[in-house]
């Protein structure tokens, strides 16, 4: 299972990578452990706190109800460490 779909760039996570903090999209199945044991093993450090929330996408078509959703997490890492990110 494909664990991280991307870094998520927006004026709100550059400045919360000042406080050492890094927001990803994930799968929507993932659980916060699972996602921190990831980024330990992945990326070699260690985290402090994970914080999660789904994200509600738009309709595709006014006629469907059905709404599809993202999960984004926002990692918190302990001072000493960081994720050398944004490499595509």
């Amino acid at each position: 299972m494909e664990k991280s779909k991307n870094q998520l760039i927006t004026e709100k996570s550059i400045r919360l990578l000042q406080q050492n903090q890094y927001t990803f999209h994930v799968d929507s199945k993932l659980t916060k452990t699972e996602m921190k044991n990831w980024i330990e093993q992945f990326f070699d450090v260690k985290v402090e706190g994970i914080n999660s929330s789904r994200v509600k996408t738009k309709k595709k078509n006014r006629l469907s109800s059905n709404y599809t959703s993202k999960k984004k997490m926002i990692t918190r890492l302990r001072s000493n460490y960081f994720i050398p990110l944004f490499i595509n």
